[in-house]
């Protein structure tokens, strides 16, 4: 892999700015300052320092972000903030995306990523991801209702899967999908008289939300939290 390349790749600079700083004398690979940014390296053997800093190399990237009130699950938009937005330049050069969406008034865990197979698994009616989300809803959720919820109800476009609701007041509660239908969980609300007030998700595919996050904090996945995703996804 070309050096500039590989500055790149792990959101460190540009390949402009890789160039700039190969050429100022700010990047050692394996303690000797290189002559060109073409340089070809290996990255998982060669120790690369770009301006002091040890730069690590990682195919991709998993980050658990605690989505806030008012942003798009989208890497642009002409009028309003994406999730991308809350990032720091450095990660919002690694081609990071939304893996799934949750609404623009939907709180809670979203994972962003740049791998494009492992998002397409756990997307997958194929695999059944589970997500949790915490709903608050507008007048209390009998029973019955939340019966009708767990066996399917018809939104309009598909009966949806089953699903698993827990209440915890007539109004709060819990509910976990497979799927990942377009506004499916107030869809599925409207389908028994009801309508959300507000919606956090609370898990994905098993891995709940860290309770130390803010809104509109982030922080990278664990090894073992890779692994549970990947497994989630069918993955060995």
């Amino acid at each position: 892999m070309r050096l500039d390349r590989f500055l790149s790749d792990t959101g460190t600079a540009t390949r402009t700015e890789s160039a700039k700083a190969v050429r100022a004398g700010q990047v050692t690979v394996n303690g000797t300052r290189p002559k060109s940014a073409s340089l070809h390296i290996d990255p998982e053997k060669d120790v690369v320092v770009f301006q002091g800093r040890t730069v690590v190399y990682r195919q991709f990237t998993y980050l658990m972000l605690n989505k806030p009130d008012g942003y798009l699950s989208a890497t642009e938009d002409s009028r309003d903030p994406t999730v991308l937005d809350l990032l720091p330049t450095e990660l919002r050069r690694l081609n990071l995306f939304p893996c799934g969406r949750l609404d623009k008034n939907t709180l809670g865990f979203l994972l962003l990523t740049n791998d494009g197979d492992l998002a397409h698994k756990l997307l997958s009616p194929r695999y059944h991801v589970e997500k949790t989300y915490r709903y608050r809803c507008e007048v209390p959720l009998s029973a019955e209702d939340a019966s009708r919820l767990e066996s399917g109800v018809d939104i309009g476009d598909c009966v949806t899967k089953p699903a698993k609701v827990r209440r915890e007041t007539d109004d709060t509660g819990t509910i976990t999908v497979t799927e990942g239908k377009f506004h499916q969980i107030k869809r599925m609300f409207e389908a028994v008289d009801n309508k959300i007030i507000g919606l956090e998700r609370v898990s994905f595919g098993g891995l709940a939300l860290d309770p130390t996050l803010a809104r509109g904090e982030f922080r990278p996945l664990t090894e073992a939290e890779e692994a549970h995703l990947r497994h989630a996804a069918g993955e060995q």
